[in-house]
C-alpha cells in the first residue's frame, strides 16, 4: 500500500453484494478497503470460503474489518449508549462471540486489524459497568493477539482523555485507535484536531469524514460531504502528516443521495492535501 493512499469503507457505497461493492470501488478509483461485518453465514462459516475468495479475486487490499452487532442504533446519543458496542450486559455475551468470530475471519483474509464501536465508556472510572467493560475489553485484546490481530476503537462518543486512560487502564499492547474526526463533532464530544494530539501514539487506522454539530442536546450532529463540515479536512491531513501516520485515508460517507459522487469528490480532495 502506498504511503496515506485514499481508501474507502466499502459499506459507504451502499451495496449489498460484496462482489458488487468491490467492483464499484475499483471503478472508482479505489485500492485499498475497509471492510464493513459480512453476512451471517460468512461468520458462521458455510460462505466463509466463497467470501474470501471474492475478496482475494477482487485484488482490492483490506486495510481493517469492522465488527457491527445486531440491534445497534444511531438515533441519538441516549441511544446509542443502550444499543451500540459491548456495554450491555443483556447482549455482551453474544457480541463477545460475534467478536471472535470477526477476528477468526480477520485471520482468514490476512486482515491484521478488527476494529469496531465499543460503546460509550462510563464516565465514573470507580464503577462496575467500567469494570466490567474493561474486562470484556481485555478478553478481546487476548483472543485478537493469539491471532496476530489489532483490536482498534473507533473514536467518537467520548473525549480523547478518557480514551487513552481506558486504553491504560486495559493495558494491552494490542489496543489501538481508528479515528474517526467526523464522530467528535457529531457527538460534540472535542475538537478532533486537538484529540489528535492526545491521541496520536494509538492511532493506527482514520476514517475521512465531515459532520456539523448536534443543533440539540443529546441529539447527533449531520454528516456532510468531506471538506464542507466543521473537521476542517485541510487541517486534519496537515495533522496526519505532523503526527506521522503513513496508513490509508479511508473514505467513510453513512449519509447523502449521492454517495458515489461525494466519494470521488473526496478522493480528489484527500488526494490534493495529501500530496501538497
Amino acid at each position: 500500500m502506498d504511503k496515506m493512499e485514499v481508501g474507502v469503507f466499502l459499506s459507504s457505497l451502499g451495496i449489498a453484494d460484496t462482489g458488487q461493492a468491490l467492483a464499484k470501488a475499483k471503478e472508482l478509483g479505489i485500492k485499498v478497503v475497509q471492510l464493513g461485518s459480512p453476512p451471517d453465514d460468512v461468520l458462521d462459516g458455510p460462505g466463509r470460503e466463497d467470501y474470501i475468495n471474492t475478496v482475494k479475486e477482487s485484488g482490492l487490499e483490506v486495510s481493517a474489518l469492522c465488527a457491527w452487532y445486531p440491534g445497534e442504533s444511531y438515533a441519538d446519543i441516549a441511544t446509542v449508549g443502550r444499543t451500540v458496542g459491548l456495554t450491555n450486559p443483556e447482549t455482551v455475551s453474544e457480541r463477545l462471540d460475534l467478536t471472535r468470530k470477526h477476528a477468526d475471519v480477520a485471520v482468514e483474509l490476512g486482515v491484521s486489524l478488527l476494529t469496531t464501536h465499543i460503546g460509550v465508556i462510563p464516565e465514573d472510572a470507580s464503577c462496575d459497568a467500567y469494570s466490567a467493560l474493561v474486562a470484556t475489553i481485555k478478553e478481546i485484546c487476548e483472543y485478537c493477539k493469539a491471532r496476530g490481530i489489532t483490536f482498534g476503537m473507533e473514536t467518537g462518543q467520548e473525549a480523547a482523555k478518557p480514551m487513552v486512560e481506558f486504553i491504560e487502564t486495559v493495558g494491552a499492547d494490542n489496543l489501538k485507535i481508528n479515528f474517526d474526526p467526523a464522530n467528535m463533532i457529531l457527538y460534540g464530544s472535542g475538537d478532533p484536531i486537538e484529540a489528535m494530539e492526545v491521541l496520536e501514539d494509538y492511532i493506527v487506522h482514520v476514517h475521512c469524514k465531515d459532520g456539523l454539530s448536534p443543533e440539540a442536546k443529546g441529539s447527533l450532529g449531520t454528516e456532510v460531504p468531506l471538506g464542507q463540515g466543521e473537521v476542517g479536512i485541510p487541517n486534519y491531513i496537515a495533522k496526519l502528516k505532523e503526527i506521522g501516520y503513513t496508513g490509508p485515508l479511508t473514505i467513510e460517507r453513512e449519509a447523502g443521495d449521492d454517495r458515489f459522487g461525494d466519494i470521488s469528490a473526496g478522493k480528489i480532495l484527500l488526494e490534493n492535501l495529501r500530496d501538497n
